[in-house]
């Protein structure tokens, strides 16, 4: 399992993902989720994966080696809009499904692969794009400004309450990583370094790439401020009155 989030604001893409593979408790591995099209000053495209590793990395290999249609072949780096490049990714899954569905299914296997497809060409819209292993696909909007992929629960509630489209580029990392580590401390088979991405909107190039290990400082500050800030909210709360004794009330049953 896995957990990607990505970030749609006013001001760019904040883009996140875990790097935990395991195929049962004693063969857990790490493996980059993340995979950067970069042509700075051109595009950016960004996609993260879910999903059965197999299936992931061979679409992810397909997109780099390019898919031949109507006689020409396209990669993310030749594409001509978000859009095109979404369909190009929902064709790549469809290949794989093509050529390995019908052995994963004998075997029993599920067909699982999902992405967040992330980033902007010069002259055209920033946009992300959830695509499902059927190969279609659903956009970001002002009103939903995120998408998730794999283990989601844990981490869509902060989101739900917290990220809008105009809030600032920085905030929505802190956003991201409050998600991300609510989804660690909830499910082992997230974990581990992380790889964080932030773009800004019409810059045509990355702005940030940091891979977060667990001695990272400021991750580290994240889980203990949030945390208490958690437990300073539910001690502030009042407790319910429901059958609880009020102070000062007579405990002589014989009145």
């Amino acid at each position: 399992m896995t957990y990607c989030v990505g970030l749609d604001l006013a001001d760019g893409l904040v883009l996140l993902a875990d790097t935990r593979t395991n195929a049962g408790v004693d063969n857990i591995a790490t493996f980059s989720k993340m995979h950067v099209f970069e042509n700075a000053g051109e595009r950016v495209i960004v996609l993260l994966a879910a999903g059965n590793l197999a299936t992931t990395q061979a679409v992810v290999n397909l997109l780099q080696e390019g898919i031949e249609i109507a006689g020409k072949v396209q990669t993310l780096l030749n594409v001509k809009s978000m859009f095109r490049a979404a369909q190009l990714v929902g064709e790549a899954v469809r290949r794989v499904w093509h050529v390995d569905g019908p052995a994963m299914q004998a075997q029993k296997v599920p067909f699982d692969a999902s992405f967040l497809l992330g980033g902007q060409i010069v002259g055209r819209s920033m946009r992300l794009f959830q695509i499902y292993s059927a190969g279609n696909f659903i956009e970001a909007t002002a009103d939903t400004p995120f998408l998730q992929v794999g283990e989601h629960k844990y981490g869509k509630p902060i989101l739900d309450r917290a990220a809008l489209f105009d809030t600032d580029l920085y905030d929505g990392v802190k956003l991201a990583l409050v998600s991300m580590d609510s989804t660690l401390r909830s499910n082992l088979t997230v974990g581990m370094p992380i790889d964080l991405l932030v773009y800004r909107r019409d810059s045509a190039r990355v702005e940030l790439r940091r891979r977060i290990t667990e001695d990272d400082p400021y991750f580290r500050m994240i889980r203990e401020r949030w945390s208490e800030a958690l437990r300073d909210a539910y001690r502030a709360i009042p407790r319910p009155d429901w059958g609880y004794p009020k102070r000062g009330a007579s405990d002589d049953k014989s009145k």
